[in-house]
């Protein structure tokens, strides 16, 4: 009985960790924030414009070691299977000045677009301010949160991946 009781203590101590560290103001099954942003090539996106796609939200950053790890998966297991089929990934690039934004996709090992939240406007509906950039978060259809990332793990990657793919269906 105390294994079990030590157990369950350790998977809630475990599981509030990890949220915490998620630190996202979302959650699955939630409404989307809207939001409108400028892309780097001059054009305004605006989220509620777009429902009936699935749409990839990576936030980044230029400085960001790991969101620049995980732009090539990304690019290869989301982008470029699913971009004949209607879906949107977007690079939300975090508090940067938009030449930095800019240069930043030029280095970047992706085709998708840049988006550029030059105060964190858009982070902040999403996440709590202040808290770590890379993230992603895929919205379904409807405009609801279908799931969460925060920093790259290739298993989590893996099931994002599964579950664009069902979205795709």
């Amino acid at each position: 009985m105390k294994k079990i009781t030590i157990l369950i203590l350790i998977n809630a101590l475990f599981l509030s960790v990890f949220a915490q560290n998620n630190q996202f103001k979302v959650k699955i099954g939630d409404p989307a924030p809207d939001f409108s942003v400028k892309l780097t090539n001059g054009k305004t996106f605006k989220l509620s414009e777009n429902r009936g796609k699935v749409i990839v939200l990576q936030f980044t950053a230029s400085w960001c070691g790991v969101c620049t790890k995980e732009m090539p998966h990304i690019e290869n297991k989301i982008w470029l299977p699913h971009k004949s089929k209607g879906i949107i990934v977007l690079a939300v690039d975090r508090e940067e000045p938009e030449y930095t934004v800019k240069n930043y996709q030029k280095r970047a090992p992706v085709t998708y677009p840049f988006a550029m939240d030059l105060d964190a406007a858009i982070f902040n509906k999403y996440a709590e301010a202040g808290s770590g950039v890379t993230r992603n978060v895929v919205i379904d259809k409807n405009g609801r949160i279908a799931y969460l990332t925060r920093l790259y793990n290739e298993p989590e990657f893996a099931k994002m991946v599964n579950k664009i793919n069902q979205l795709m269906k």
